[in-house]
């Protein structure tokens, strides 16, 4: 028996969608008793002349029915003899087009159905184009309501030459071209008489039978963080699902964007040890030391995965109101959420014929590549690379609605540890230098942004720069980079020591945290507080703890910078 297929239906208004489905849930006496007694009596009352009307069972809402077109998308799980289905019957009208979007991102396998009588519509080429931009790579092309053209050939082979043309321009690689008749059943389960000149399966067939490449072909091993389990202080575990690869107990990982080497020391699923967990599990991890990890974070192995701040986007936008340059965003990608910039549309997409138009406003429905910058680095790839990882959705701040969904097309300015940042470094001991990190605010976005002008980094001995644009710090101080365990001692702006935290002694001097904010601690005793507690911290305390002992206005500013 074949694995799991999760396919669409899609396609213009009123090309038969829902019928189609309806009649493969009814043809292959896959519905209950009662579904279609009730079925039968609701056509009697249609628009059939009492003949059975399929759409009746994927049609659910009133509004639907009423205006014989499909809202909302329908969902339905069946099983064959051959195989397990999922299909989602998304809408067909373009003003539903972020439904059809929200269908399509779930799918292995498109099914766009045709009007016989009326060929490729602009419809068919945006949804084909959606599937495309969602991953999907597996097309059928069912060229419906064949007995409303007397199942004609010559027809059929007008449209399969559309298709084959729309095929070449969106780049399509697997595709079958199916004639068929949902109303009447020709094609749908089995094959038929009407349509001799059609030597292949019918749908059903396809579907049972098509191999669907679903073999995990990504780089490695990657689990965004979830969340982080922290019952008490004895444990502290890493959650999430494991998007490619596997992991084992003893394996040796890197925490995103820190970019800390650690090892595994336990997985659990469920309750349960495991000694090793595969893609599609979700799991619970437990590391061998203490991390700078939280939600958002990314954790990886044998793969090149790396935080990034400028993305390129391919961009469906779902909004009411127009996309506009300069807008500030919340970018959604994998379980991090972060403020963004849309700074440039370089082009956007005519639907119809592909041809890129140069715009600064896109209007709902539209397509477009575009440049977003965030706030600060964050864990990202092309969607060609790690699926999960190339997928987001841009947020309206104010209305809190999903504005777009969009996959990444290229990636510039890496971050995090990956970046030419200012570090401290004594042999084996590193921490980022995040205390020159500028503070500027954004007039164009109404946002304040992080920008880094140092790139050097510093030990034992070495003069380190106090002052910058937005910060300035006194010429003896101490640093304590928390996320990376080691403690900088700065005097007379030089540094006289590098060590763990395990060592440091207060010694009378202000102390600042990693990111330059003033630590409101003034005795050995507030000191071993500050970290006590930092060491317990998890997800829904962190802002009580940062907001107890942080000034963030001591050695700060943010200075008025236009991009």
């Amino acid at each position: 028996m074949k694995g799991l297929l999760k396919f669409i239906t899609c396609g213009s208004v009123d090309d038969g969608k829902s019928t189609l489905i309806g009649h493969i849930l009814y043809d292959a006496k896959l519905l209950y008793a009662d579904q279609e007694k009730a079925l039968e009596l609701d056509s009697k009352v249609g628009s059939r002349s009492g003949k059975i009307d399929y759409s009746l069972l994927l049609d659910g809402l009133m509004a639907e029915r009423e205006q014989g077109i499909t809202i909302d998308v329908a969902y339905r799980y069946f099983t064959t003899d051959n195989r397990s289905f999922i299909v989602a019957d998304t809408p067909g009208h373009e003003e539903y087009t972020r439904n059809m979007a929200v269908g399509a991102s779930f799918a292995d396998l498109a099914v766009i159905l045709i009007d016989a009588s009326q060929g490729v519509l602009v419809q068919t080429r945006r949804h084909a184009r959606i599937c495309r931009l969602m991953g999907i790579r597996y097309f059928v092309f069912a060229v419906n309501k064949m007995d409303l053209v007397n199942y004609s050939k010559s027809r059929f082979d007008e449209i399969k030459a559309q298709i084959v043309k729309l095929k070449d321009e969106l780049s399509l690689k697997n595709i079958k071209i199916i004639p068929l008749s949902a109303t009447e059943g020709d094609n749908v389960t089995v094959k038929s008489d009407k349509i001799p000149w059609y030597d292949s399966v019918p749908l059903l067939e396809y579907l049972e039978t098509v191999d669907i490449d679903s073999e995990n072909d990504e780089e490695g091993f990657y689990m965004p963080v979830q969340r982080v389990c922290r019952p008490d202080h004895t444990f502290r575990g890493f959650q999430g699902q494991i998007e490619s690869g596997s992991i084992s107990a003893g394996d040796e990982i890197i925490t995103l964007p820190s970019s800390e080497r650690v090892r595994v020391k336990s997985i659990l699923v469920t309750d349960k040890n495991v000694k090793t967990a595969y893609a599609g599990q979700p799991v619970t991890i437990t590391l061998d030391k203490e991390v700078d990890v939280s939600r958002g974070c990314v954790l990886i192995k044998d793969t090149n995965i790396a935080p990034y701040k400028r993305l390129t986007v391919s961009l469906l936008w779902m909004d009411d109101e127009p996309l506009t340059v300069g807008k500030d965003y919340l970018v959604k990608l994998g379980t991090k959420t972060i403020s963004g910039i849309l700074t440039k549309i370089n082009y956007a997409v005519d639907v119809n014929t592909g041809e890129h138009i140069k715009t600064e406003v896109l209007s709902k429905n539209g397509i477009a590549v575009c440049e977003i910058l965030l706030a600060e680095a964050i864990v990202a790839d092309l969607f060609s690379l790690h699926k999960t990882l190339g997928e987001l959705i841009l947020i309206d701040r104010v209305t809190n609605m999903t504005s777009a969904c969009g996959v990444v097309e290229n990636l510039s300015e890496k971050g995090g540890a990956f970046s030419d940042r200012a570090t401290f470094k004594l042999n084996n001991l590193e921490a980022r230098g995040d205390i020159f990190e500028e503070f500027y605010y954004d007039t164009s976005s109404l946002n304040v942004l992080k920008y880094r002008t140092v790139h050097n980094t510093y030990t034992i001995g070495d003069e380190i720069p106090t002052q910058g644009e937005s910060y300035k710090y006194p010429e003896s101080f101490d640093i304590i980079v928390l996320r990376d365990n080691v403690a900088v001692k700065i005097r007379n702006k030089r540094i006289t020591e590098i060590i763990p935290v395990s060592e440091y002694k207060y010694d009378k001097v202000p102390v600042v945290n990693g990111r330059g904010f003033e630590v409101a601690a003034s005795s050995d005793k507030e000191i071993l507080d500050f970290l006590s507690e930092y060491s317990k911290i998890n997800d829904q305390s962190q802002k009580e703890f940062f907001a107890k002992w942080l000034c963030f206005d001591t050695y700060r500013k943010i200075v008025m910078e236009k991009l």
